[in-house]
Order: structure tokens, then C-alpha cells, then sequence
């Protein structure tokens, strides 16, 4: 298949940005529909299986340009996954971004911008997908968003300390240092938003609480954004033993990758327990991200679906 793509009266700017450095960005474009360009910038042909598509993204990319949005990586990657996808794409509208911090914070795929909406209107949010698909940056983006419009008075960042093969047992400090490293992704999608100076602030006023899941045992956790991350890690009585921590004026978003659980065989994932016991409970809503969301560099999703594939499979030597 052929499609002539002509992009008229485009300034040589918005061109450029369009094309990127070194054409980085029409190259992205080939790889991930498998297609060729060729012609002048602006007045391509595209050969190909999935040359409108192709086409169709370009479109879209172009459109963000005009909007006055950026074309950094992981817009590009999300524009293109939705497009990969297929169906009618639904670009964000201005109710779904959120204002976290010094981040203007909207989702790159359909499911993502959809994963933002249900946080926004259930109490309690599961989020289940793999790495790099925005499960923890969203739900803190969520937090920060709440706690800038004065719904929620802090914010609670927890995960289990469950070993994935490494033991740090012999880390120097006390017991918050000792932790600290299970708990850096949290630091690092606050820091991200707010800045470090604000964070630090804010954990020195107590408004933010980043701490092990055994923190949480006998608290009720009154006007509070609470995030459990890593939820895969949980047993079914830690997972039972922080939701019911919930209390008024508060929400609770629990994430996880329940293809990447750390505990031992003989324990069940307190979220995939979860998952099957609070299937028909209202007010909760169930999200599902896919490596079609993996929003990182275009090979993480590439590492996720191997992994996907090779799952179930014998091992040979």
C-alpha cells in the first residue's frame, strides 16, 4: 500500500519538530508501523501494510505541535501506541489532565487517561499492568493533583518490603534508611512533580508519608491520598489489613504487576486475591494496563512481551 501524505503551508519550525532531530521522530514512525518514507519533509509517500496508519499518526503528532504541546519521546510513544492499537483514538481533553505540582499530567494511551478518570471517581483503584505502563507515576500525579485542590489533606506512599533476589539486610542505618531503597520509585515520581526542595518540605510537615507497609498496621487514614505500590508482594492478610486502614475523606490506589511476584511459592499475592474478592464491590474500579501502555523507551515494551511469550514455556540449557 501507498499513501501521499501533504502537509501544506507548514511553517519550516513546526516542520522540523514534526521530523526531529535527525529524523528521530519519522524513524520511530517506520519501526513501529513497519513502513518506508520517502520524498521531501512534508510531502512524503509512505509504502507500506500500515502506511495509513501511519499517516493517521503523523496527523496526530502534527496536531500536538499546533496545539502548542511538546513532541519529547514519550509523547511520540504514546501517540503511536494508540494508533497500534486500532478503533477510534480519543486524544486527551483538557478535563483530563491533571495539575500535579509544577507537572501537567495526562495519559499517553487510552487506557492510562482511562486509569486516571476511574481514580478520580471511586474511592478505591487497582491498577494491574508491567513495568513502564504509568501504574505508580499516575496514581502519585492522582495524589498530588488531590492534594493541590485541597481534597485530601496528605499523602501516603506505602509498598512492602519484600526482597526481588537481593538481600539488604546488611545496608548500614536504621530502619527507615534500610528501607528507603524499596521505597525510592515513590521518591522519585514525587521528587519528579514537586521538585526535591517542596518534597522534602512537605515529608519534613508531615503532609507526605512514604513508609513500609508495616507502618500502616492500626492506623485509620482520615482526608488522605494513600498509595500501595508494589501490591503483588502483599499476602492476602497484609493486603486485607490495608484497605480496611481506609477512612473518611480519603482514596486508596493499589498497584502491582502480578507477573512479578517476589514472595515465596507456598504464599498467595494478597492482590491477586484481591482482585477475585472485590470483583462485585461498589465503588471500586478495576484497571487493566498492558505493554500497549508502556509509555518508556520502545524496547521495555519489547523486554515485557518476551517475557509474556516465553511464560509457561521449559527452560533449556
Amino acid at each position: 500500500m501507498s499513501v501521499a501524505l501533504r502537509l501544506e503551508s507548514l511553517d519550516a519550525s513546526l516542520l522540523q519538530q514534526l521530523c526531529g532531530a535527525d529524523n528521530w521522530v519519522i524513524h520511530r514512525v517506520e519501526a513501529a508501523f513497519q513502513v518506508c518514507f520517502s520524498g521531501q519533509p512534508g510531502a512524503w509517500q509512505i509504502e507500506g501494510d500500515a502506511a495509513a496508519a501511519a499517516a493517521q499518526a503523523m496527523r496526530r503528532l502534527l496536531k500536538r505541535l499546533h496545539d502548542g504541546k511538546a513532541l519529547a519521546p514519550v509523547d511520540v510513544e504514546g501517540v503511536l501506541r494508540d494508533d497500534a492499537a486500532g478503533g477510534d483514538v480519543v486524544e486527551a481533553e483538557d478535563h483530563d489532565v491533571m495539575i500535579a505540582g509544577r507537572r501537567k499530567i495526562s495519559g499517553k494511551t487510552a487506557n492510562q487517561r482511562h486509569y486516571l478518570r476511574q481514580m478520580q471517581a471511586h474511592t478505591l483503584t487497582l491498577a494491574v499492568g508491567p513495568a513502564g505502563s504509568g501504574k505508580t507515576y499516575l496514581a502519585v500525579a492522582a495524589a498530588v493533583a488531590a492534594m493541590n485542590s485541597n481534597r485530601v489533606e496528605r499523602i501516603i506512599l506505602t509498598r512492602p518490603a519484600v526482597e526481588a533476589g537481593e538481600r539488604l539486610g546488611f545496608l548500614p542505618g536504621d530502619m527507615q534508611q534500610k528501607v528507603d531503597p524499596y521505597l525510592r520509585p515513590l521518591y522519585d515520581a514525587m521528587a519528579d512533580m514537586l521538585g526535591v526542595e517542596k518534597m522534602n518540605a512537605l515529608l519534613e510537615q508531615g503532609r507526605i508519608e512514604v513508609a513500609p507497609l508495616a507502618y500502616m498496621r492500626g492506623r485509620t487514614l482520615n482526608d488522605a491520598f494513600i498509595i500501595l505500590d508494589e501490591a503483588q508482594n502483599t499476602t492476602r492478610e497484609q493486603m486485607k489489613m490495608f484497605l480496611t486502614r481506609l477512612g473518611f475523606g480519603s482514596k486508596m490506589v493499589v498497584t502491582g504487576d502480578v507477573t512479578q511476584v517476589d514472595l515465596p511459592r507456598h504464599q498467595q499475592s494478597g492482590l491477586l486475591h484481591a482482585l477475585r474478592v472485590l470483583d462485585r464491590v461498589g465503588d471500586i474500579a478495576l484497571c487493566r494496563l498492558s505493554s500497549r501502555d508502556v509509555v518508556r523507551h520502545q524496547l521495555v515494551e519489547q523486554i515485557v512481551n518476551a517475557y509474556e511469550d516465553r511464560e509457561g514455556q521449559p527452560d533449556h540449557d
